[in-house]
């Protein structure tokens, strides 16, 4: 399978150009014209520890300094899942969340758009699939993990969805398998403690590279991350077209060398109800202001590229975001 078409991050920030999530209490914005500035933005972000948290209080920062809402904050949430609750409930108004997740939510047939729909604003960034195991764990390939306990992610997050589809594509999980693993719903941190503990045998993780609770956590135990780019075909036959081949650099979790795993894509999200005016200077700052918005530690890539932003997995974009695009990019 041909390696995903990229950009680096830091050919991106030369060029200019990033997208974000941020988010924003319904209530405040309710009580607004359409041209007025909101109360109160909040950023449904993450675990602690993970990329989506970083990412999340660095834009809160940038929105409240720019003047985009009065005030603006983080919040820790359990990730993808969680985040596209929270929006369609009319509790946040941006989220990042997996593509995966976010098409299996917005796929609701034939009717009409509906104020509550999901809506992209677009394709920002890309998560790497970790499979965690101790250095001395003897685990060195897929089929090792047979007969083990594995952490699949926290309930809400995005891992939940995107791990166990790997798994059912592995076969490891059918009764038929020789030693079927056992998944348990476990997310980062107590994923991490549980392995160094070894009550678990793997982790499953979703996130940035690299992820700042892993690599504190290789400074303590010695990691090795699985190769998972042999099940990339059989999960996207199974599950549809948002897995891609990507690589982990060496070095990123201590001594670790590279591994080839699984990317997914991860999607800026609102309700298509959100206010022209919100999307629009968001879009226009998020594009602007790429430098502001990358934590320091981070060596992934984004999906930055005028052709890239607007492959959105399915998910629409709002129409004041693709109008933003076109008005930027052309």
């Amino acid at each position: 399978m041909p390696e995903s078409k990229v950009m680096p991050r830091r050919s991106v920030l030369k060029a200019g150009l990033s997208v974000g999530v941020a988010g924003l209490f319904l209530p405040a914005t309710a009580a607004c014209t359409p041209d007025e500035r909101p109360r109160k933005l909040t950023v449904a972000g993450g675990e602690a520890g993970g990329f989506y948290l970083e990412f999340a209080t660095l834009l809160a920062s940038l929105l409240q300094k720019e003047g985009v809402a009065e005030t603006a904050e983080p919040v820790v949430t359990g990730g993808s899942l969680e985040n596209i609750r929270r929006v369609v409930a009319g509790e946040a108004t941006f989220a990042v969340a997996l593509a995966d997740a976010a098409a299996q939510q917005s796929s609701r047939g034939d009717r009409p758009p509906e104020p509550a729909d999901l809506v992209a604003l677009g394709k920002v960034y890309q998560n790497y699939v970790h499979c965690i195991v101790r250095k001395d764990s003897g685990i060195r390939n897929f089929a090792d993990l047979a007969g083990k306990t594995v952490g699949v992610g926290e309930v809400g997050s995005g891992t939940s969805l995107t791990a166990p589809r790997i798994i059912a594509a592995s076969n490891l999980s059918s009764a038929k398998a020789g030693s079927p693993l056992t998944q348990v719903n476990l997310g980062l941190n107590q994923g991490l403690a549980a392995l160094q503990a070894r009550t678990i045998d793997a982790l499953f993780w979703s996130g940035g590279v690299p992820t700042a609770a892993i690599t504190a956590t290789a400074k303590n135990v010695g990691l090795h991350l699985v190769d998972l780019s042999e099940l990339i075909n059989a999960t996207r036959s199974q599950f549809g077209p948002f897995y891609d081949r990507v690589l982990i650099p060496t070095n990123s979790y201590g001594d670790a060398p590279a591994v080839w795993t699984v990317g997914v894509a991860n999607l800026l999200l609102c309700r298509r109800d959100l206010a022209d005016n919100i999307v629009r200077q968001t879009v226009e700052l998020l594009v602007e202001q790429a430098q502001e918005l990358v934590p320091k530690s981070s060596t992934g890539v984004q999906f930055l590229s005028p052709e890239t932003l607007v492959n959105t997995a399915g998910v629409p974009l709002h129409p004041a975001a693709e109008a933003a695009y076109r008005a930027l990019h052309g």
